[in-house]
């Protein structure tokens, strides 16, 4: 049986040991218990902002959807949370614009989201008017894709226009700030028409990730390629000479703002490492703990 799906037929018992369970996982089920959860070829999961430890969002995935709505402005500082999520969890990332009928050119916007997250496919729709949706959907065939985005961005609405009919409630954005309120509230995954499943998530305030710094490091492939012109091996890329990376910011090849990125979540990764691997967090905590002391020591007359 697949956790999570609208063909759900009941309640089941989950045993001690079964290890948490996420939207998508496939289990297999013997008088009403979870007697075994099968091997997940995919897992999306993020860092969770109350606790700090991973949380799972959906497992069995081929792509994630990165929503984003055209009433709000679009950060590609968000965009590349996500787009390392998604390779992290062994899928593919899909930023998908929704709302394009607010504006009278959505090209450009598609164009410069595609320049800020170089590799990853863009798609313009508008669930409203169904611009774009029959290619969205030609595109899905035969995959399993999670959506994910801030709430108000369109997701529900999108997969009501894929399905051709209304199986999520949608719900209105304020004027203010474009902020929606959680109309989707649990995660569900639909079969849709065209022979594509699609996992609808609550909207994501907070992205934190829960990856390592290779992943990272892949997802912004044109900067790591950089690296190599550095004179340094262990540059930093924020003040040493001879940076090639900098120099490429100043050239204009790469973006200030996608260098700063970078940088923040590969210090975010190396963190979530530390997290994982509890013997170098003690170590590093042990280090820490030492430059204080040190510290207070210099202090005293």
């Amino acid at each position: 049986m697949l956790v999570g799906s609208s063909g759900w037929t009941g309640p089941v018992h989950l045993r001690a040991s079964t290890p948490p369970l996420a939207v998508g996982d496939w289990v297999l089920i013997e008088d009403d218990v979870v007697r075994e959860v099968l091997e997940r070829r995919s897992l999306l999961q993020r860092r969770d902002p109350s606790t700090g430890n991973e949380q799972l969002i959906a497992a069995n995935i081929d792509i994630v959807g990165i929503v984003c709505g055209l009433d709000r402005p679009v950060r590609p500082g968000r965009i590349d949370r996500f787009v390392t999520m998604a390779w992290d969890a062994g899928a593919a990332p899909l930023v998908v614009l929704t709302k394009s009928d607010l504006l009278d050119d959505a090209a450009d916007v598609e164009h410069l989201s595609a320049a800020s997250a170089p590799g990853v496919d863009v798609r313009c729709v508008s669930s409203l008017t169904g611009a774009g949706i029959d290619q969205l959907r030609s595109s899905l065939a035969d995959r399993t894709v999670a959506f994910v985005g801030e709430s108000g961005a369109g997701k529900s609405a999108l997969l009501n226009a894929l399905a051709g009919q209304e199986i999520a409630t949608t719900g209105d954005v304020r004027d203010s700030d474009h902020k929606g309120r959680h109309t989707t509230t649990a995660r569900w995954l639909h079969s849709l028409p065209g022979r594509c499943a699609v996992i609808d998530t609550p909207g994501l305030r907070e992205v934190g990730i829960w990856t390592d710094t290779a992943t990272v490091d892949h997802s912004f492939g044109d900067i790591l390629e950089l690296t190599d012109g550095c004179r340094f091996r262990d540059c930093s890329h924020t003040s040493e000479p001879d940076c090639a990376v900098r120099q490429a910011v100043e050239d204009g090849r790469v973006s200030a703002q996608r260098l700063d990125n970078w940088l923040k979540l590969r210090r975010e990764a190396a963190s979530a490492e530390l997290r994982a691997d509890t013997h170098a967090h003690h170590r590093a905590e042990r280090r820490f703990g030492k430059l204080v002391r040190q510290a207070q020591q210099h202090k005293r007359p």
